[in-house]
């Protein structure tokens, strides 16, 4: 039996309940915005009217218990990273976290020299989706979504 198999096309379908918990969480991530540097500028723009993550069914919240993906956009210093993790642990289960732009995935220009920054945000909480560029395009984040609901659809996402 596949993914949901339809029988006589009655608007019947038969699938195992996990299928169809993941197949209605992808269907609406809210994503907690945790925007720190420059690439936070871009995730805002990306939920403007421009790119309108709306259609998406991506809708930013204020709050991390009423978020089920955390986009951390820019760099983490050390000050940060615990509230970052309190934060995290906030969210209601499951939980997904995408990390956006080059010092979020692995410290960016500072990874070296830089003995404040966090080389790399999976260092703290577990990361699903890392999205390259500095900063990344809106584009390229709408793409990292994407890729986490393909994720979260096949049970992939969150452990």
């Amino acid at each position: 039996m596949g993914w949901f198999d339809t029988h006589n096309e009655n608007n019947i379908f038969f699938g195992k309940l996990e299928e169809v918990f993941n197949w209605g969480r992808a269907g609406s991530p809210w994503p907690i915005g945790f925007g720190l540097a420059c690439c936070a500028i871009e995730m805002m723009a990306t939920g403007a009217s421009h790119y309108d993550l709306d259609r998406f069914g991506t809708f930013f919240r204020p709050s991390p218990r009423q978020s089920d993906v955390m986009i951390v956009a820019g760099t983490v210093t050390l000050k940060m990273a615990p509230l970052l993790r309190r934060l995290y642990e906030q969210m209601p289960e499951p939980k997904y976290v995408i990390s956006m732009g080059s010092c979020a995935n692995c410290g960016g220009p500072y990874w070296r020299y830089g003995y404040h920054v966090l080389k790399g945000v999976d260092q703290i909480v577990p990361v699903d989706v890392y999205v390259p560029g500095c900063p990344p395009r809106p584009e390229a984040l709408i793409d990292g979504l994407i890729q986490l609901k393909e994720k979260i659809k096949s049970g992939k996402a969150g452990k």
